[in-house]
């Protein structure tokens, strides 16, 4: 069984030695991990097709999709190794300075959450995206992905991790645990003398299953069943095509709409053209009576479909009468994550913006923007759907914290 006592060590003794490191450096060391991904591009591809073939009849099309690798993914993971590498460094900032009537001088400092622990599913690019977030920010980074992707996830780290000791680095500011054993994942919840905070990222049973059985703080990175509300004011030319965007672009990913919601106004005019449309990719859709009775090609709704992350080519569709049922019906069904209104209307659209509680909420935009990379954080570590620490797509600053800096001349308190 995997020694998670030495590995949860060794995390903490590489960290600190990250922790001072100058921006410079660690930049150097962030372009180089992108270099050997880049060089070692035939060697993970291989890694991964093994995963592909072991994953085969057994995953969804949408995480078969996330599961994949080729050329491609791999540049695009080390671009955004090299983007997070551009970014500003969030350690040592002052967040706030003053002085108080005792005669001490206080700061409010930036600085490393310490040890992260990330917990996540068939998503080899987490692995890259960890370590630049961590890495930038000060971070160490103990890993556990899951089963469908271990040879991949491996591949990656093991890259990363062979140019860090290549530069001259502590390698294991980056471990990767390759044992799948369920054991050792609970084991690994439960390591809190050495990790500061845990992240899980995957299915919605994932997540529970971290969130309820870890001794270390979780930031809860939710599913995504994100909703679009087509207003009675929206146009349908351009509506059409943020929804086709939302829902096909990457059926598989959380920020992808698995809900519609239509103003009863518009949805004969609405309805039919959104059929032809989502019809071209291969889409079901499934929905309450209203709709049906517009596109009888529609599938009937499950009450549970309202509430639902396919991850898949199946779209709900729910009819309402007005923009605060759309809301009440969003705020009750959705996970908090993303959501959108498509208007014409400004007092819709700042209603619909103060009053549905998710991460991040969109005026005619697609909801696939809730990305990192999109937010222009280069990287992201996930999407957090809590509300304590962090919320939305994670960059540098949420794997931070602060701590006071405080100086006197031999002052006592009297």
């Amino acid at each position: 069984m995997t020694d998670l006592e030495t590995m949860g060590m060794n995390a903490v003794k590489a960290g600190g030695k990250l922790s001072v490191l100058s921006t410079d450096r660690k930049n150097t060391i962030l372009r180089a991990a992108a270099d050997r991904l880049e060089a070692d591009t035939d060697s993970i591809i291989k890694a991964n097709a093994e995963d592909m073939k072991a994953a085969e009849g057994k995953l969804s099309e949408g995480l078969m999709d996330r599961l994949k690798l080729d050329e491609s993914r791999i540049r695009g993971m080390a671009e955004g190794i090299r983007s997070t590498a551009e970014l500003q460094d969030p350690v040592g900032v002052i967040l706030d300075e003053w002085d108080v009537p005792s005669g001490i001088h206080i700061k409010k400092v930036s600085v490393p959450m310490g040890v992260v622990g990330i917990i996540y599913e068939a998503r080899p690019n987490v692995t890259a995206d960890a370590f630049a977030i961590a890495y930038k920010s000060g971070n160490a980074v103990i890993l556990k992905g899951g089963s469908d992707a271990v040879r991949s996830c491996k591949a990656v780290s093991d890259s990363i991790r062979n140019a860090i000791r290549d530069a001259g680095e502590d390698p294991d500011v980056l471990q990767f645990i390759d044992d799948t054993d369920r054991a050792v994942t609970n084991e690994f919840m439960h390591l809190d003398r050495y990790v500061d905070v845990m992240i899980p990222r995957g299915s919605a049973g994932l997540i529970a299953a971290v969130k309820n059985g870890c001794s270390i703080p979780v930031i809860e990175t939710g599913s995504g069943n994100c909703h679009i509300f087509v207003d009675e004011t929206a146009d349908i030319g351009k509506a059409i095509p943020v929804i086709v965007n939302a829902k096909t672009q990457r059926t598989g990913v959380c920020n992808a709409v698995e809900s519609l919601v239509v103003h009863e106004k518009i949805a004969p005019a609405f309805l039919p053209e959104l059929w032809k449309a989502l019809s071209a990719h291969n889409v079901e859709v499934r929905a309450d009576s209203p709709a049906r009775e517009i596109v009888p090609e529609f599938a009937k709704a499950s009450p549970e479909d309202f509430s639902t992350e396919y991850l898949a080519l199946i779209l709900s569709v729910k009819t309402v009468s007005s923009v605060d049922e759309a809301i009440e019906h969003i705020n009750r069904c959705h996970t908090g994550h993303s959501d959108a209104i498509l208007t014409a209307d400004p007092d819709n659209a700042d209603r619909f913006l103060k009053m549905v509680d998710s991460a991040c909420v969109y005026v005619n935009a697609s909801t696939r923007f809730t990305d990192g990379g999109e937010f222009g954080f280069g990287a992201e570590i996930g999407i957090s759907t809590q509300k304590l620490h962090a919320r939305g797509p994670m960059g540098l600053k949420e794997l931070t914290s602060y701590k006071y800096l405080v100086s006197g001349d031999y002052t006592v308190r009297s």
